[in-house]
């Protein structure tokens, strides 16, 4: 059981890996596609956003507290509401995670593509690369769970750093050279663009959850859950308002921009500004890719553990104790669709998953109150209203899903429940009860 794996992820570790998942390779693309439905005040949308990723927030720290085995949002369904919604649960979160980890790895060859123009334009040696990256990330995480926490803290700082430099060196050059100010126009703003504005940013900020997918590898999650999630949101807030307001205030057409961050960074410092935002977004993404190496094996070997899964998903490697069949799965897959896919295409299937995991968190907090009121866990002050909160959340921006989204939630539904079809005829584990 997930006593076999070693707990070595400590709390500002669980920090850093979320940090590292949040702020992924997505806010160097995303400026753009934002600024488009709020214009100026897209900026301050990020506050907006932060309030209701603060409601599923709290929903999460108060959930995840409750239990201390490997699996995230898949094990807290399963226990809430049972096998048939835990397995889709499972599905939509592995769909989730694969999807944002191949945009990432899109983002890594077009960016390298600034260095080596080759990288982005053949399409064997785009592939060799994506390859490469996703096959050395891969053994790293295969040989120990620690080799990769302390990579993804690396990346972690590196990519801090680089960001901190644009927000800060961006704020001075606007207060020092108010030459280089731009006026963004005004823009009539709907409902509709509200809600278009608020799904970019949950993507954005999405990937919180992703970070307690190892919990089984964790030292104390009871513990360190909600100081992670402070930590992870918070910086991540002040890094997000701090960017877009830097983009939407130095560049005139900024929701036209294929690379906002990078052409903001080149009006500021120049070309070599230009280059080092690139230089930087490739730190990046290797950093979310590391991160995403490290949890997202831990959904399939949580399914397989629970008897969701044939057994072997659920296998833990004799020498390194990792989930290793889980981890060569993963990288398989993910190679797949980054290789098959584009950036936009992959961003848009991730962004339509984790409305459902978010949702699914939401609702399980009422339910698991009132199954365990006396659990050792967390009680989140006004549980209920954040609560209801992130299910009103979640269910307006789904409002916004096109008919190709719908088409890849169905597929996946109708997948997930004939993996549940055949998990019928096999024994279930019971592991998923709270601590």
């Amino acid at each position: 059981m997930t006593e076999r794996l070693n707990r070595v992820i400590g709390r500002w570790s669980l920090a850093a890996l979320m940090l590292n998942t949040v702020i992924g390779a997505s806010i160097f693309g995303l400026p753009a596609l934002i600024a488009a439905q709020l214009g100026a005040v897209s900026p301050w949308g990020f506050l907006v956003a932060a309030v209701a990723m603060t409601a599923i927030a709290a929903c999460l720290a108060e959930v995840a507290s409750q239990f201390s085995a490997t699996g995230g949002p898949y094990l807290y369904a399963r226990e809430a509401f049972g096998r048939f919604i835990a397995i889709q649960i499972g599905w939509l979160t592995w769909l989730s995670r694969i999807a944002s980890a191949a945009a990432a790895s899109n983002l890594f060859v077009s960016y390298l593509g600034q260095f080596v123009p080759a990288a982005d334009s053949w399409a064997v040696l785009r592939a060799l690369l994506l390859v490469a990256v996703i096959s050395c990330v891969a053994a790293l995480n295969y040989r120990g769970v620690a080799g990769g926490a302390r990579l993804s803290n690396g990346f972690t700082i590196t990519k801090l750093l680089v960001v901190f430099i644009f927000v800060g060196g961006g704020l001075a050059a606007l207060s020092l050279r108010p030459d280089l100010r731009v006026t963004p126009a005004p823009t009539p703003i709907a409902v509709s663009n509200w809600l278009e504005g608020l799904l970019l940013m949950t993507v954005a900020f999405g990937g919180f959850e992703a970070a307690l997918f190892p919990s089984g590898e964790a030292r104390s999650p009871r513990k360190d859950v909600a100081v992670a999630l402070a930590v992870a949101l918070g910086t991540a807030t002040a890094v997000y308002v701090g960017m877009q307001y830097v983009v939407v205030h130095t560049l005139a057409n900024a929701s036209t921009s294929g690379r906002p961050v990078a052409d903001a960074a080149q009006h500021i410092l120049g070309p070599r500004g230009a280059s080092f935002i690139a230089a930087g977004t490739i730190i990046s993404v290797l950093g979310s890719l590391t991160a995403n190496m490290l949890h997202t094996p831990r959904i399939v070997f949580a399914m397989g553990e629970q008897g969701d899964l044939p057994p072997v998903f659920g296998s833990v490697h004799q020498r390194f104790r990792t989930p290793h069949v889980a981890i060569v799965l993963f990288a398989l897959v993910l190679a797949i669709f980054a290789i098959a896919g584009s950036y936009q295409w992959n961003a848009t299937l991730s962004g339509i998953s984790r409305l459902f995991i978010y949702g699914s968190i939401a609702a399980a907090l009422p339910v698991l109150r009132r199954r365990n009121p006396n659990a050792d866990a967390v009680r989140v002050p006004g549980g209920l209203f954040f609560s209801g909160l992130a299910l009103i959340f979640t269910a307006a921006l789904a409002t916004r899903m096109d008919l190709g989204g719908l088409a890849v939630a169905l597929g996946t539904f109708t997948l997930a429940s004939m993996n549940w079809w055949w998990a019928r005829g096999t024994p279930s584990s019971t592991a998923t009860e709270p601590s």
